[in-house]
């Protein structure tokens, strides 16, 4: 009896009139899928089910018996057709010696390294990967506001800037005083110009380090 190696990469795709299987890489998911083998059998049985109906049970006996037998013969085939689907399409895979992993030689197997590009990723690929990363990096650093948006961030200043309004939620533009929608006075957060401390509403001296409040 020849021993079928178990792998988790497949996916049956057999039915009663036949057999079809798909392997796929544990790693990016894309795999192969065999040929679809008819099984004689099933074929005949769907036939003899069909005149069954067809002519008022006369070969119901000979479907019954068709069927009765289904169970082994189809196991025994299903595990030929899975044999010979699994050698004819293993060579596109190999096992990682890592991670165990079944991965496709074509796009995740690393070849001088002997193991899969999740264990030992191209170099190669992973340097361009990173150089990439930074360029964009560097453009996000390097690009300057344009000049609307310069103009309100030159005069926030140390002040908050509030995108709603604390008492009914409108929005506001940049540095409103009041709310637009229910007129509420928006309070800006002020800091003590020696030691940068935050000054409660009101407050005529630095509670950190004395200083006088700018008015």
């Amino acid at each position: 009896m020849e021993e079928i190696e178990f792998t988790r990469n497949y996916t049956d795709h057999s039915t009663n009139q036949g057999f079809q299987f798909e392997f796929n890489c544990n790693r990016c998911g894309n795999g192969y899928r065999s040929s679809f083998q008819p099984w004689a059998v099933g074929t005949v049985s769907n036939a003899l089910d069909t005149a069954s109906s067809l002519f008022g049970g006369i070969f119901s006996q000979a479907a019954n018996v068709g069927e009765s037998v289904r169970s082994a013969a189809w196991q025994q085939a299903r595990d030929k057709a899975f044999l010979d689907a699994a050698l004819k399409i293993k060579p596109n895979f190999i096992q990682c010696p890592n991670c165990t992993s079944w991965v496709c030689r074509k796009s995740c197997w690393n070849e001088s390294r002997g193991l899969c590009k999740s264990c030992a990723p191209d170099l190669a690929v992973a340097i361009s990967a990173q150089q990439s990363a930074k360029a964009q990096e560097q453009i996000y650093a390097d690009v300057s506001a344009d000049a609307e948006d310069a103009k309100v961030i030159s005069s926030v200043g140390t002040g908050k800037v509030k995108a709603s309004c604390p008492q009914c939620n409108a929005p506001l533009a940049a540095n409103a005083k009041f709310c637009p929608e229910c007129g509420a006075k928006l309070q800006e957060k002020k800091f003590c110009a020696e030691c940068g401390a935050a000054l409660t509403p009101g407050a005529k001296f630095c509670p950190e380090c004395g200083t006088k409040a700018a008015a």
